[in-house]
Formats: structure tokens, sequence, C-alpha cells
């Protein structure tokens, strides 16, 4: 008989995934929005450009350290679920068994059957089962604060390269206008590689991601332009 392979579910991408598309996204919007309020505000080209670079490190750090601080919190909680289900597991075995075969039951399985792959489980890891079954704990979707960190950090710098770049190449007469042109490019790459990498919907990830990529590069110029006449 032959063995089937293991499939490749995109499902144990989602950490790093979700956190490189934030990231990148958050890169290419925040980057442009930032050079477009500054060009707006009829500054030089040295000085866009430095603001650019210096949105970069700033947005880069901000993200490292806010992916890092909440994915540690969510592996903190699953922390303390995992050693409140090793207490229970200890003081009341059948207890947990009994609720083990439950889970089963309500997902289709008669009493018998489900109370014998509880326990044919429990025996093999009683608290694996528990932490998948009861709590939808895997090594899946278990949270990777650095891998996440790291994800997001390195992905918001790579986001923020493309609008840097073009302002340094692009007239300072025109660079609003290219940089909205060039963003919404850049975003529609990103979404389009996104849905492809996740299985999702490209039409709609790219619809998704560009929209509000223009609407905050519109609001961004409009303040700039604005503090820039009043100054």
């Amino acid at each position: 008989m032959t063995i089937p392979s293991a499939e490749d579910h995109r499902v144990g991408r989602s950490n790093w995934l979700r956190a490189a598309v934030l990231g990148a996204n958050d890169g290419i919007i925040s980057t442009a929005s930032l050079i477009v309020g500054v060009a707006s505000a009829s500054s030089t080209h040295t000085e866009i450009i430095t603001a650019g670079i210096a949105g970069m490190i700033a947005g880069a750090m901000s993200m490292a350290a806010g992916e890092y601080v909440s994915v540690s919190s969510q592996t903190d909680i699953e922390q303390a679920d995992i050693a409140r289900e090793t207490r229970e597991l200890k003081e009341d075995w059948d207890f947990e068994v009994e609720e083990l075969a439950q889970i089963y039951m309500a997902r289709g399985l008669e009493q018998k059957l489900a109370r014998e792959v509880a326990l044919q489980l429990m025996k093999k890891d009683a608290l694996g089962a528990h932490a998948r079954d009861e709590l939808g704990i895997s090594e899946l979707t278990t949270p990777r604060p650095v891998q996440a960190a790291l994800a997001s950090a390195a992905a918001f710098s790579i986001g923020a390269i493309f609008p840097i770049l073009t302002t340094i190449i692009a007239s300072i007469q025109f660079l609003v206008p290219i940089m909205f042109v060039a963003t919404l490019f850049f975003l529609a790459a990103l979404g389009c590689t996104g849905a492809r990498a996740g299985g999702a919907n490209m039409f709609n990830a790219t619809i998704r991601v560009a929209f509000w990529g223009a609407l905050a590069m519109t609001v961004t110029a409009g303040v700039g332009e604005i503090i820039g006449k009043a100054i």
C-alpha cells in the first residue's frame, strides 16, 4: 500500500506570513506617506530623502518591538493554559479523559469510540492531546516572538526601501504624483505576493492594500500641504 505524502498546508505559514506582509505593507505606506507629506511642505530633495531614511529606521524598530511584545503576550497566555492543563492532568486524570471524550463526541464520534480515542491519545501524549483539541494549541500555530519581530523589522525595511529609491530617482517637481503611482504599484505587487503565498484571492488582496495605501497618502499629502503653507 502506498503511503500518501504529507500535504503542504499553508496554515503553517500564517504567523511569519502575517508579520511579513504587515511589515512590508506598513513600510511602503508609512514611508511613502511620510515622503509625500514632507514633499508637500516644499522641502528640499535632501531633506525628503533624510526623512524617508529616518522613518524607515524608526518604523522598523517600532514594528519589531510591537510585534515582539504582542506575540510574547500571546505566548504567555498559551504557556499559562498549558501549565494549568498540566496540573489538571495530575489532579484528576479520569475527568480529563472524559473531557476529551466529550470534545470528540461533539465532533461526531459515538461515546464508546470517543472515549477509546481519548484514552489512546492520552496514553501517548496526554498534554499534547489536550493542548491541541481542548485549547487549540499546536506546533503550526504556536507564536514565535523573535521570529515575528525579525520578520516584521526586515519586511518593513524592505518595503520602505522602494519609496526611498523612488524619491532618489524622481525629480522633486513631480515627486508627489510619481510617489502615488509607484506606491500603488508596490502595494499591488505586495498584495499579489502575499495572497499567492497564503493561497488567498489575489484580486481582493490587491484592491485592499492599494485602497488603504492611496487613502493614507492622500490624507498625509493634504496635512503636509496645509502645514507647509501655515508655517
